[in-house]
């Protein structure tokens, strides 16, 4: 029945054509997330970095100064994708090194304590298999100044 109605609503050829295109698309992206699933990580191992977030106008975004995984250079950048809280931070972030190299994840941060946790659960190039769960503290001594301290871990293939 619904069938039909997407035959009716639909012109002969390139309707039919993209409709298929994107059902396989989505098969795609299903086989990709279930077979991702099933990689075995390697050993999870001790994640420092510290980041910058004084400073920015517009999008809320922190600089990566220091890390001790090498795919997350120093200049990296963390964009944090929610609009400004005045008490909590509850946002999907991206993380941007270079073209081809980036990662997502999510941090959720008590903005008067300045504490709080982030996971990156994805990542492309250098960042691919990326794992990270991180607890996020404030540097009391440098106002903007944050630490991420907690494991990572990449997954094979």
């Amino acid at each position: 029945m619904w069938n039909q109605r997407i035959r009716r609503s639909t012109s002969k050829g390139t309707p039919r054509l993209a409709t298929g295109v994107v059902l396989l698309a989505s098969l795609g992206l299903y086989v990709s997330a279930a077979s991702s699933q099933n990689q075995a990580p390697r050993k999870a191992k001790a994640f420092h970095a510290t980041k910058d977030c004084s400073g920015h106008t517009g999008i809320p975004y922190c600089t990566v100064r220091k890390s001790n995984v090498k795919a997350l250079k120093p200049g990296s950048k963390i964009f944090y994708l929610a609009p400004d809280s005045s008490s909590k931070l509850d946002s999907d972030i991206a993380i941007y090194v270079q073209p081809g190299t980036d990662a997502l994840g999510h941090c959720v941060l008590d903005l008067a304590s300045g504490k709080g946790l982030c996971t990156v659960s994805v990542g492309t190039g250098a960042l691919a298999g990326f794992r990270a769960r991180v607890r996020v503290t404030t540097d009391a001594s440098v106002p903007g100044l944050y630490h991420w301290d907690g494991t990572y871990s990449f997954r094979k293939g």
